[in-house]
């Protein structure tokens, strides 16, 4: 018996270490670092500025209207800060380009509008000429001015309007005199497109002589298009004086 207990004793310790052993703390697994998605970028602002009318003399109002999207500030050289979106008027004396400075957090962006101040007649020494000495055309062309037109449309401006009634008044104090208006278009479009855009020019004249009390049987309108430009060059100033209602005698 003895003996007996002498063999198992050793074998009940090794079952006993074994089974501490295997007790044991299993390690923690460790969590996987969360990674915050990575922030959009910012949209990079978009402007616009528009200047009404482009081509004035001194001393004439013009319009400037600019929008933007996705600015935190907004500039206009010559102006100052403005707010993000606005109208605002201006009368320069010299021809001008509005440059306007948009920024935000995606960067910044810029807009430009032009507007071309007249210069001034140099006034040159008067001289009487008796008007018995005038022919019919040449006192017609001294008292009736033509009219002008923005880009890409046939309404009458402002400054179109001051000349009109001008020119009604001296056709109703003429009621023999017959005319003819003409609708031209600067280069830009296809012949078809400026030809009606140059009728609904010359019609849009017609219409506010009529309502000026000028009877509508001495008026005859044609649409030229862009096909009797006055001026040649491909600017801006050449295109506003190709964009215009033209009067003459109808012979």
């Amino acid at each position: 018996m003895n003996r007996l207990h002498r063999i198992l004793t050793p074998l009940v310790l090794l079952v006993a270490i074994a089974s501490v052993a295997g007790c044991g703390n299993k390690p923690k697994s460790v969590p996987a670092t969360e990674t915050a998605p990575a922030a959009a970028p910012a949209p990079v602002p978009i402007a616009q500025i528009t200047a009404t009318p482009t081509l004035i003399s001194a001393g004439d109002e013009v319009q400037l209207s600019w929008r933007t999207t996705d600015a935190t500030s907004v500039s206009i050289d010559g102006i100052g800060d403005v707010p993000t979106s606005g109208v605002k008027t201006v009368s320069p004396s010299v021809s001008t380009s509005y440059h306007l400075v948009a920024k935000g957090g995606g960067g910044t962006t810029d807009a430009s509008a032009r507007v071309t101040v007249n210069a001034a007649a140099v006034s040159a020494p008067a001289v009487v000429v008796p008007t018995r000495n005038l022919s019919a055309e040449e006192e017609f062309k001294g008292s009736v001015q033509d009219i002008f037109f923005d880009y890409d449309t046939y309404d009458v401006r402002a400054d179109a309007q001051a000349a009109l009634s001008r020119d009604a008044s001296y056709l109703v104090s003429h009621p023999a005199a017959k005319i003819v208006i003409g609708g031209y278009c600067d280069e830009r479009g296809s012949n078809e497109y400026n030809l009606a855009l140059g009728q609904n020019r010359a019609d849009a004249t017609k219409k506010a002589l009529v309502t000026a009390g000028v009877a509508a049987n001495r008026i005859r309108v044609i649409s030229y298009g862009k096909e009797k430009p006055f001026c040649s060059e491909s600017t801006e100033e050449c295109w506003q004086q190709n964009r215009r209602g033209g009067f003459t005698i109808d012979k």
